[in-house]
């Protein structure tokens, strides 16, 4: 070898190293690039974004609920990505959670059905001396004995509220179906029945009412299908909904925050659900169902396939978007006069930013509604923690019992307005 040469090898050989040393910087800035981008490190804690008309309730709501002006801080390192904070919602719900003790009821409803919820009393005297029940309508497939309902229930019982929890039909593993039906998107039935129990039981209780994302749908629908379920209730929280099944269903096919893939998992939880009581919902009895129907149902892959080919049918709907759109609560929650608070968060990848114009121009244009709009939180997660650790009860626990505590003290005082006015005109 020339010297040439030889000093060329060893020109090379000394750049190899620092080389390497450069892309291996190169890739670790990459990557941390990646998380901070895929974890909106950089994105800003911000008091929920809140749309209201100027009316003297939402004055008071805004001055003795400081939840509504105070910053939502989620755990630092993974809280601002709301596909973490919605995976870790579906897989473990809450962290510690407690288990309250409940009495389970059994309803029966007059086309055979048996709607069952779970009845948790006070642990101690409500802050107004009051009788207040929360009813509260869990999520998709849920019930009672989720983690996430425990922890609310929890949190409330220790507030002072009675807690009525309706278990969707269908929902509990160890509770057989009666008749050919289970829950849907927007059936009312099971939750009327469980007010009309709680109203009877216990006559002088005002009324929370609580839905957490399809059971938001549930209870708007609810409240505005008839002005008389509106009696004797305070005030509506609504959490996580969507408002249009239609609309809803229609972005659960788009690849958009992976919506199809959470569509895909959800189908299969539906399919579990639906498969675990095929006894009863495939009976030869039932006209409903047939052979076909079933057969469709294992092979498929979103939601949109399962409710043509089975959720349709149990009411006798005749085409899928009319099934959305008799079950969705957008058509009824204009009806609603009580105090209504609807909260979504920015980041839920399984409701779209579109459909948020529905709750915004609602309290635009009603003066009984208040619209909060956090920036993280995803899907009925809302966990809150310092850097790693969530903590065991989250915003969206203490924001819907700090609501409810404040519609409680507004009531209180309206009331004693009242009776100061009368007997001031009584002398």
């Amino acid at each position: 070898m020339t010297p040439v040469e030889d000093g060329f090898v060893h020109a090379i050989g000394a750049e190899l190293p620092a080389m390497f040393d450069g892309m291996k910087l190169a890739a670790v800035a990459t990557v941390l690039y990646v998380i901070v981008r895929c974890l909106n490190l950089k994105s800003p804690t911000t008091p929920p974004e809140l749309t209201y008309q100027d009316t003297l309730l939402h004055r008071y709501l805004v001055k003795f609920c400081p939840m509504f002006s105070q910053e939502y801080i989620p755990p630092l390192l993974w809280g601002k990505s709301g596909h973490l904070q919605t995976a870790l919602y579906g897989k473990m719900g809450r962290v510690s959670t407690p288990t309250p003790r409940g009495v389970r009821m059994f309803l029966p409803m007059q086309d055979g059905a048996t709607a069952t919820f779970d009845l948790f009393e006070p642990l101690g005297d409500h802050s107004t001396g009051d009788d207040i029940t929360m009813v509260i309508c869990p999520g998709i497939g849920n019930h009672s004995e989720k983690h996430y309902i425990r922890t609310f229930v929890d949190l409330s019982q220790r507030r002072g509220y009675r807690c009525a929890v309706l278990n969707h039909l269908g929902a509990l593993p160890n509770i057989e179906l009666t008749s050919p039906r289970m829950f849907t998107y927007g059936c009312t039935w099971e939750f009327a029945s469980m007010v009309g129990y709680i109203k009877r039981a216990f006559p002088q209780t005002l009324m929370v009412v609580v839905g957490f994302s399809l059971g938001g749908n549930i209870v708007c629908k609810f409240l505005g299908e008839n002005l008389s379920n509106q009696e004797r209730v305070l005030c509506c929280v609504s959490v996580c909904q969507g408002y249009s099944v239609l609309r809803a269903q229609e972005t659960f096919q788009q690849w958009d925050q992976c919506r199809r893939l959470y569509n895909f998992f959800m189908a299969f939880n539906m399919k579990k659900i639906i498969l675990s009581h095929r006894d009863t919902l495939f009976d030869m009895k039932s006209a409903k169902m047939e052979d076909a129907d079933l057969n469709r149902l294992y092979t498929a892959t979103s939601l949109m396939q399962i409710d043509d080919n089975i959720m349709r049918k149990f009411h006798g709907y005749d085409t899928l978007k009319e099934y959305y759109e008799t079950e969705s609560c957008v058509q009824y929650i204009q009806n609603i006069t009580v105090p209504l608070l609807l909260v979504n968060s920015l980041d839920d990848p399984l409701v779209h930013p579109s459909l948020l114009a529905i709750p915004r121009t609602l309290a635009e244009k009603k003066p009984n509604v208040m619209f909060a709009l956090t920036q993280h939180g995803g899907h009925l997660g809302f966990f809150e923690g310092a850097v790693l650790f969530p903590q065991p009860l989250t915003w969206m626990d203490k924001v819907i019992v700090a609501y409810a505590d404040t519609m409680c003290q507004w009531e209180r005082t309206r009331q004693t307005r009242k009776r100061t006015k009368s007997e001031k005109l009584n002398c």
